[in-house]
This record gives structure tokens, C-alpha cells and sequence, in this order.
């Protein structure tokens, strides 16, 4: 399905710029009144919008978001992003269920990056604009 123009991609688009601008009303505009965010890594549970964006604020870091991909129809959709923290790469990807035009729940994963064994290498292309980083 080709979903460029679809309203909850737009939604999603303006999601992520408002994050990497640091306009947090437009960021948290996204989400429903009683919406819920997993971060499962850490057994965190944020309920609510107002939850959500205190806990967003609060970071100490200087954060920037860069989107990869975002994918999905319907009710569900994915965001896979970078979200650099002072200058330390993360790999993320947000898992969104809407209802109403509105995200009810996110769960968010991490990864940080990690070197490739050896033996892998061998057989391994690299990513479009990457390369690839011995362990």
C-alpha cells in the first residue's frame, strides 16, 4: 500500500520534526489523553500524555531524531529512527497503535550500535550509507 500521503503518516512525519525541533506541544500532539508508552528494555510505563511529554522533558540529554523509515495502515504503524544522545548514536523503533486519529499506545525500543564478528563480515554488504564496523 502506498501511504505517503495517508493523514496518520503526516501525523507521524510532523511527530518527528517537532521532536528534533524541540517543540514539545506539536511532539505530544500526537497522542490520546490516557495514551500509553512500554519502554519494555526497562519495564517503564508511561500513562498519559502529560506523563509522556514529562518524562520526554526531563532528559538531560541534547537528543536529535533522525527517521529511517516509517511504515504501516490502519491502526498500526512503525518508526524505525537514530535519536542521537549528546552525540552517542541509539537505534530506535516505535511501535504506535492509533484509535480516533490519535496514538493509545507506543511501545519504544533501543539498541545501541555493536561491532560485527569476523565471521560475518565476510558475507555481509553494507547498509546504504554505512560501514560496517568490526567487533
Amino acid at each position: 500500500m502506498d501511504n505517503t500521503m495517508d493523514p496518520t503518516r503526516a501525523a507521524l512525519e510532523a511527530h518527528w520534526r517537532s521532536s528534533e525541533s524541540g517543540d514539545s506541544e506539536a511532539e505530544h500532539a500526537i497522542y490520546s489523553d490516557d495514551a500509553i508508552l512500554d519502554y519494555p528494555q526497562s519495564g517503564e510505563r508511561f500513562r498519559g500524555r502529560t506523563t509522556i511529554a514529562a518524562q520526554r522533558g526531563g532528559h538531560p540529554a541534547e537528543r536529535h531524531f533522525t527517521v529511517l523509515r516509517i511504515v504501516g495502515s490502519g491502526n498500526l504503524w512503525v518508526s524505525e529512527c537514530i535519536i542521537t544522545y549528546d552525540g552517542v548514536p541509539t537505534y530506535s523503533v516505535s511501535v504506535m497503535q492509533f484509535a480516533q486519529e490519535k496514538v493509545v499506545h507506543e511501545t519504544q525500543y533501543f539498541a545501541d550500535t555493536f561491532g560485527a564478528p569476523a565471521w560475518r563480515i565476510a558475507i555481509a554488504e553494507p547498509m546504504p550509507g554505512r560501514q560496517i564496523e568490526g567487533a
